[in-house]
């Protein structure tokens, strides 16, 4: 019947479309893994998997060094499908098949971008005997990627390094800035350390805790990721509600006092004024020391008036008489002549 020869002329179509798509897939898997048998593809790849966009990692311990290591099942659905937000390179093919990745992560263990390890402990491993790639294990990176800019980074250290060693030969306009910078870096830190906890003490009375920069202080994040958040804000836990009374009673009458004895108040905030302006003088400590440490090479030698200021305290004014006194005053003036001559 008619409806049965245009079934079959439908079916004809679908086939002949499907072998014609056959050889495109086909070729578009050996691109790809052609593409990726090149070690400078393969770096190119390590480049965008070790980056921020790459799968997320974990730090151990191996062989007394700090490693980064991922397992392989995650290695393989991240080059499958990226996490959300991340965009694949426009140089680098995308996989087709699991398969493909598969075997480019083989190919990235035999040219040692990665290698196998093994969990001894927690965040201590081991690399394994093994050397091939498995989706069940454990995958530590070799490959740390261009080095320039570590190698940069680490002669600028240096340079700056030899840079504060060679503080005494400075000039002095710099020995002056460096001067102001410390004591405006010390202020900063002061006022901003004062200002989070008084808003904190402010706050918290109310029964929140609210924090500005409440991550300034942590040791364990990176210098960008310390500003972060910018504040955080949330209710106090139960039973304090004592010390909240206690610490609103204390700032209340500090409060009272800076206004009802504005005298005082203004002193001290004077007080704290010259303290700045000295520090920023160089006068807030005595240079006695200073003084000291000039004329540390200088032979030191009495002057007339310790000396006859010594022989008057020794000598009794009624049983020495005044030719003695200038006798022995000559004596001494001699000795300390000698002294002299024998240093030089």
């Amino acid at each position: 019947s008619k409806r049965d020869e245009r079934l079959i002329s439908g079916f004809h179509r679908l086939s002949s479309s499907a072998i014609h798509r056959q050889p495109t897939m086909a070729s578009k898997s050996t691109d790809t893994s052609s593409f990726y048998e090149d070690e400078k593809n393969l770096k190119v790849l390590c480049d965008f998997l070790r980056s921020n966009d790459g799968p997320a990692v974990r730090e151990a311990v191996e062989m007394d060094k700090r490693v980064y290591y991922l397992k392989g099942e995650k290695l393989v659905n991240f080059m499958m499908e990226p996490k959300k937000g991340t965009k694949w390179p426009k140089s680098l093919p995308k996989f087709n098949t699991r398969q493909e990745a598969i075997t480019v992560c083989g190919e990235l263990c035999n040219y040692q971008f990665i290698h196998r390890s093994v969990k001894r402990g927690k965040g201590d491993l081991v690399i394994s005997r093994d050397r091939e790639f498995d989706e069940s294990g454990i995958f530590t990176w070799i490959y740390e990627g261009d080095k320039s800019f570590s190698h940069f980074m680490t002669t600028l250290l240096i340079a700056g390094f030899l840079f504060c060693v060679c503080f005494p030969i400075w000039p002095n306009f710099l020995k002056v800035f460096a001067w102001y910078m410390s004591v405006s870096m010390l202020l900063v830190i002061f006022f901003l350390v004062t200002l989070r906890g008084v808003l904190f003490l402010s706050v918290w009375i109310l029964g929140f805790d609210f924090w500005f920069l409440p991550n300034l202080f942590d040791e364990q994040l990176g210098f960008v990721d310390s500003f972060k958040p910018v504040y955080s804000f949330q209710k106090t836990k139960e039973g304090q509600l004592m010390y909240r009374i206690a610490i609103a009673v204390g700032f209340s009458s500090f409060c009272w006092w800076a206004v009802t004895q504005p005298s005082e108040f203004d002193g001290f905030v004077k007080g704290q004024g010259d303290f700045i302006k000295d520090l920023y003088a160089g006068t807030l400590l005595s240079d006695v020391s200073q003084t000291d440490k000039e004329n540390i090479d200088k032979p030191k030698r009495d002057s007339l008036e310790d000396l006859l200021s010594s022989l008057e305290s020794s000598d009794d004014p009624e049983e020495v008489s005044e030719e003695e006194r200038l006798e022995k005053m000559m004596e001494s003036l001699m000795d300390a002549e000698e002294d002299l001559t024998d240093e030089e």
